[in-house]
């Protein structure tokens, strides 16, 4: 079976090199021919653990070649995935489906007999309509089926989701397209996937209330962290109660600063917008944009109020700057939002992040960017941790506390223990718990 996938990025790229494990011929195709030229080189244009390797061993199999023409990658193809971007639509929040469309335009001119049209990226309900209208339009003649196939891919862990997925969703109403979606994913059959076939606008559905829930579930468990911080509670424990629980589940359930990311942010933005064409509103998804945003500016705040109410003249080092560990994506991280707060505070930061920092310098280029943890640390008046990767999570206290002018950590993702922290002489700062020596806590021991 040989099938093409248009565009090379985040879900394109794992897609291909996937189906291409399965044993399947793909080609990748894209309009940037500088990236289509690194990858035939081996280099990636993104950072996710695995994909290199996955990549050089499916090349070199055969299986798998990247290319910029669209048109001999389509001829014969028997399935034809859009992965193009769909970002959100500046004004309005909508998702801009033009690289969608623009695809399938191009797609209907490169047809040479029957293929299925897959949309793999994100898009709103009545997308594959549209496009099922562009292709009959452009090839009225033309052998084809919409398809909408869309992608649960977590950053950092795509190639185990893509390969032992909780579920395969397909949408379409052709018995002809379910044969070949099933033949493509056969695989995933033997191991017993669940695969659930249903309409196309089932389908680009399903992939945004799966999205705005969990946004939704990490919010909930944010505003718990603020209310436990007010009465002495510890958020991680109310997590671990409530998570236990089998209707409710443990996952998304780490309060921090925000989610951020590709995803969670634009498909919530861009789910508000249908909601409200439909005149069926979203309330809660509404509220948790929101409540989202909110969080993001009142990290800043708490880092201020932790520094003493002031950070003019102050250095803050900074671990962690991308959305969440094992990517470099920067997209909508909290860091985005902190950071530029705490430089208008006054503020000069020192950051560090393991494959981060080349996209954050476009993105954040008034700050210091260092080789390591503990450079940043060197001189720092305090220290916040941003983001989780795994070696932030056994520093060397010792070298910490002898590196800050003062030995003050701001942990926005709860990497370590109150206690511990206290014991080991810094002022520790957490989301959602109370250190011995706040003043919740000095409340619970007074009643």
């Amino acid at each position: 079976m040989h099938i093409a996938v248009i565009g090379t990025g985040y879900v394109g790229l794992v897609s291909g090199a996937c189906f291409s494990e399965f044993g399947v011929s793909v080609t990748c195709v894209d309009k940037d021919a500088a990236k289509i030229a690194r990858l035939q080189r081996g280099e990636m244009p993104i950072y996710e653990p695995g994909l290199d390797q996955l990549v050089e061993s499916n090349v070199k199999a055969g299986r798998l070649a990247f290319s910029t023409d669209l048109k001999a990658a389509v001829a014969g193809a028997e399935a034809v995935f859009i992965a193009v971007g769909t970002p959100s639509r500046r004004g309005d929040g909508h998702a801009d489906l033009s690289y969608v469309f623009g695809a399938a335009e191009e797609i209907a001119a490169a047809l040479t007999g029957y293929a299925v049209v897959v949309t793999k990226s994100t898009v709103p309900v009545g997308t594959g309509r549209q496009v099922e209208a562009i292709l009959k339009k452009a090839r009225p003649a033309a052998g084809f089926d919409v398809v909408s196939n869309p992608e649960f891919l977590r950053e950092g862990s795509a190639i185990q989701d893509f390969m032992r997925p909780d579920r395969v969703v397909i949408g379409t109403e052709s018995e002809r397209a379910r044969e070949i979606m099933r033949q493509l994913y056969r695989p995933l059959y033997l191991i017993e996937t669940p695969m659930l076939f249903t309409t196309l606008e089932t389908a680009e559905l399903t992939k945004y209330a799966a999205n705005c829930f969990l946004a939704t579930k990490i919010t909930f468990i944010n505003e718990i962290a603020d209310l436990c911080e007010k009465v002495g509670a510890d958020v991680q424990d109310v997590a671990k109660g409530i998570g236990l629980d089998g209707r409710i589940g443990r996952k998304f359930l780490h309060a921090g600063p925000g989610f951020g990311g590709s995803c969670f942010p634009k498909d919530c933005l861009a789910l508000v917008r249908t909601a409200q064409e439909a005149s069926a509103p979203l309330s809660i998804v509404e509220t948790v944009v929101r409540v989202n945003d909110r969080r993001k500016a009142a990290m800043a705040d708490k880092i201020i109020a932790a520094c003493g109410g002031s950070l003019a003249g102050k250095t803050i080092a900074v671990l962690g700057l991308t959305f969440k560990p094992n990517t470099d994506d920067m997209r909508d991280s909290p860091s985005l939002a902190i950071l530029p707060a705490l430089r208008a505070a006054g503020a000069a930061i020192r950051a560090f992040d393991p494959e981060g920092m080349a996209e954050a310098k476009k993105l954040l280029p008034d700050i210091a960017y260092c080789r390591n943890s503990y450079e940043a640390m060197d001189g720092a008046d305090a220290l916040v941790l941003i983001t989780e990767w795994n070696e932030f999570r056994a520093l060397d206290l010792a070298r910490v506390k002898a590196l800050l002018r003062s030995p003050t950590v701001i942990d926005l993702r709860n990497i370590y223990k109150p206690d511990e922290m206290a014991a080991a002489g810094f002022f520790y700062f957490s989301i959602g718990r109370t250190s011995p020596a706040s003043p919740a806590a000095r409340r619970r021991k007074l009643a």
